[in-house]
């Protein structure tokens, strides 16, 4: 899963992209240059199935982010765009702090303001992007027009009528049919969207409104460098936060591509893989290989809660509570699965 941070400057993006990533920004980055990272996931389960089971590796699973260049107003160069159409999810960081050391582009802090700015420039890039291709295809159909270039046509017509109504494009339907025609051009307002906001200590827990998260990049980073777990518990505590903000917005992240996690566990290794919802057991196998999902016989199937109630694999095949499930079988979040197959 590849993840935009996008925002305008001076929103803590760059905080936001190492502590997910943790990778520092270098101070040497140049301007318009977008910065990569992958990261794993933290995940409690994994941690419980590596305690329980004592194996030779650990695996999480893991996210990419890239650190867009800052959206400014206006600007008839958007260096933004580019690495953003190539991501799976946009995480639009808006800034909800204030600070007399950091200051604002606009001259003041108003989340809703420069929400409103950014949906502005994601509309306009796409906006043009339908302009472009309508262009470059009345060109190619004056040699006549193929069913595939009709269809397009037609889509991109749509897309401009809902632009126009300032509607993303994420309002419009598509059948099965007329997605792939227009997949790979990578529409922003057509990318699913995480609006995180980037707030003040005492504001921590506030409502802005559904969809959106909070997070405070300065209590993150001060819970981040705190090595003692039981330091950083107590610091937490006192600070009225139950979870990192780091592992609730991964959190977000998936429930918002409409992923989740299931789980394999051994001796030689615990570990987590992400399908999307709804995913049959064959294909969360071909995760794992494509031999799994070719080849696919069964899938002995474990509940998380189950098995950490009862402590072992032997207590839950006596419980009965071990499942053996065929092709059809829809894999739950934190299902922990062996696979039969043979090919």
């Amino acid at each position: 899963m590849k993840i935009a941070i996008l925002g305008l400057g001076q929103t803590g993006k760059k905080t936001l992209f190492t502590l997910l990533s943790g990778r520092p920004v270098p101070a040497n980055r140049k301007a318009g240059e977008a910065l990569e990272g992958i990261a794993p996931i933290h995940d409690s389960r994994v941690d419980a199935l590596s305690k329980l089971y004592q194996p030779k590796k650990t695996t999480y699973a893991e996210n990419q982010f890239v650190l867009c260049p800052d959206i400014t107003d206006g600007s008839t160069s958007r260096l933004w765009m580019d690495p953003a159409r190539r991501c799976d999810l946009l995480c639009l960081l808006i800034r909800a702090f204030d600070s007399p050391d950091v200051f604002h582009p606009s001259g003041s802090v108003d989340p809703a303001r420069d929400r409103a700015m950014i949906e502005a420039e994601l509309l306009l890039a796409d906006m043009q992007l339908v302009e472009t291709r309508l262009q470059r295809l009345a060109k190619e159909k004056k040699g006549g027009q193929t069913a595939h270039q009709a269809l397009e046509e037609d889509i991109l017509n749509r897309f401009n009528a809902a632009l126009e109504e300032e509607r993303f494009l994420s309002t419009v339907k598509l059948n099965a049919d007329e997605e792939p025609a227009i997949k790979s051009l990578g529409f922003v307002t057509r990318t699913p969207l995480l609006y995180a906001y980037n707030v003040s200590e005492d504001e921590i827990g506030k409502d802005f409104g559904p969809g959106v998260f909070t997070i405070s990049g300065n209590i993150e980073s001060e819970i981040a460098g705190i090595e003692d777990e039981v330091e950083r518990q107590e610091f937490m505590e006192a600070m009225g936060i139950a979870e990192p903000s780091l592992d609730r917005i991964n959190a977000a992240l998936y429930d918002a591509l409409g992923l989740m996690s299931f789980y394999t566990a051994g001796d030689d290794e615990c570990r987590a893989w992400t399908i999307r919802k709804g995913s049959s057991a064959p294909v969360a196998g071909g995760k794992i290989h494509s031999d799994i999902e070719r080849g696919f016989i069964r899938v002995e199937v474990m509940k998380f809660d189950d098995l950490m109630a009862l402590g072992s694999e032997q207590a839950m095949k006596k419980a009965g509570k071990m499942q053996l499930n065929g092709k059809d079988y829809i894999i739950a979040d934190g299902d922990i699965c062996h696979f039969l197959f043979n090919v």
